[in-house]
């Protein structure tokens, strides 16, 4: 036997240690059961249920959760996760399931099992509902009729789920519809739109099938559309948005050759554009096939990203709040160097998400130079390594941007109502021995922002990478600290302005 003092003067209590006796209350068991079985609730399923063996009182509380989460297929005999499933089901007493998650496998054989299982979380009014299937892509679970009609679903993801065509619609309480891995043609469009008309975000990651959006639900607040597959390597890879009280869109991820064309977008508040399309000829070399060495063989093909993306910013002009990525930048600089003009945009709020190693100087300038209105500029860098390119068309156009006189290009503009700056680091590989030549143009950047803000305040460099995965050292840190020193010697537009670094 021992005693432990926990040394607290004001509430003295002792612990002694025996074979099996503790005179130290158990405080959680003090708690409240509501609160028990909430803190429970956050827990995974399986996690949960082990709780049944430090006491009656616990067993009676593990039954009452109210989130099942059975994500644990891919990890498990199949034959085992449906044993776990139908015990865990069969012992819960809760009146009513908040959330209910479930991965499953792709066998034919056991969809009548995951449909009792569905329809038990339905009887139960289920708000929120998660699918993933995994396997085969030719033998998909299809959703039952009884989830489709759903009243109490507030949110719901599906991955590598399919649609009954014959079956309608109705999830008239649903705020969120996040589908993922998905094939879905213009009908299943209508009929998930007609049928949620309470609906207020709507994500597609790597669907393809449709090539029509059009919402004319007032609801309907942020659209989401990130990565895409190809459903025809011959098929137009054209998707046509209409959603004239849309408040947010977001297009990201790689997208192939996917041309999203902006038809109606005039409610836009904030816009984020970081998406990537590749060359063709990429396409081609990563598929195996013969890429033609031809330098302008694939011209046509930049040509109508060109005539797109000069129609984004024409669509997208009253924003207030804008994020541009990497390829973006880079079809700006073929734009300007192109003489194409570029429409004033309007946001006050502007980021962009670059690599560090591909940063085109005279891409970002020419959208400043484009953003007279912007007040906060937000650039996050990424230092991950690329792939590189085999297409000498789209690297001779930034050769060519590279060359360009930018304090001469950029010498007879200002940003007039910039005041504030960030420059991130928040996804990165070493730059120990790396990106040298990326390194210095972004303190050219840097400089060149000192030096054209009239009114700027202040100038953060924010780290948020401590210590690099691959030489164990600072190296991010320390070459933005590094940033930081030298720019306090760089001429300054605005004498109020500030340079702070952070970590």
């Amino acid at each position: 036997m021992a005693s432990v003092d926990l040394g607290n003067p004001s509430n003295k209590q002792t612990v002694t240690v025996t074979g099996v006796e503790e005179t130290l209350d158990d405080r959680i068991s003090q708690l409240p059961d509501s609160l028990l079985i909430q803190i429970l609730s956050l827990l995974p399923t399986k996690e949960a249920f082990k709780t049944c063996i430090l006491s009656k009182r616990w067993q009676y509380l593990c039954t009452s959760v109210y989130n099942l989460n059975f994500t644990d297929a891919e990890n498990m005999r199949q034959e085992a996760f449906i044993s776990y499933v139908d015990y865990a089901l069969a012992r819960c007493t809760s009146s009513k399931i908040k959330k209910f998650q479930l991965t499953f496998g792709w066998q034919h054989v056991y969809w009548s099992q995951y449909s009792q299982w569905l329809a038990f979380a339905v009887e139960k009014r289920v708000e929120h509902v998660e699918l993933k299937s995994f396997g085969d892509d030719y033998d998909i679970f299809t959703l039952p009729q009884f989830i489709c009609t759903c009243s109490s679903l507030i949110t719901l993801k599906l991955i590598r789920c399919a649609l009954d065509k014959e079956v309608i619609i109705a999830w008239k309480s649903l705020k969120s519809l996040v589908l993922i891995d998905m094939v879905l043609d213009g009908d299943d469009i209508v009929n998930l739109l007609s049928g949620s008309p309470a609906l207020e975000t709507l994500e597609f990651n790597l669907c393809m099938g449709f090539r029509r959006l059009e919402i004319s639900s007032s609801n309907l607040k942020r659209l989401n559309i990130k990565s895409w597959r190809l459903l025809d390597v011959e098929d137009d890879h054209s998707l046509e948005i209409f959603v004239p009280y849309l408040q947010h869109l977001e297009i990201s991820g790689s997208i192939s050759d996917l041309k999203c064309r902006l038809l109606n977008v005039y409610s836009l508040v904030n816009a984020k554009l970081t998406f990537k399309i590749d060359c063709e000829k990429d396409i081609q070399d990563w598929n195996g096939y013969y890429v033609d060495d031809a330098e302008d063989s694939c011209r046509d093909y930049h040509q109508s990203f060109i005539i797109v993306v000069q129609d984004y910013l024409q669509k997208l002009s009253n924003v207030t709040n804008l994020t541009i990525g990497t390829w973006l930048t880079e079809v700006l600089c073929m734009l300007q160097l192109e003489e194409v003009p570029i429409p004033e945009l309007k946001c006050k709020y502007l980021t962009l998400e670059l690599h560090l190693k591909k940063l085109n100087l005279y891409g970002v300038a020419s959208l400043l130079r484009a953003s007279p209105h912007v007040e906060t500029l937000n650039i996050d860098m990424a230092t991950m390594s690329l792939h590189d390119s085999f297409c000498h068309f789209k690297l001779r156009y930034l050769a060519k941007g590279d060359n360009v006189d930018l304090r001469r290009w950029t010498s007879s503009f200002v940003c007039p109502s910039l005041k504030n700056v960030k420059i991130i680091n928040s996804l990165g590989v070493c730059l120990k021995d790396h990106f040298t030549q990326g390194c210095d143009k972004l303190f050219e950047l840097s400089k060149f922002l000192l030096k054209n803000a009239t009114v700027l305040e202040k100038f953060f460099i924010i780290s948020k990478t401590r210590k690099c995965r691959r030489c164990s050292t600072d190296c991010v840190s320390r070459y933005f600290f590094q940033l930081a020193e030298k720019l306090l010697g760089c001429p300054r537009s605005s004498t109020n302005s500030v340079i702070i670094f952070q970590e």
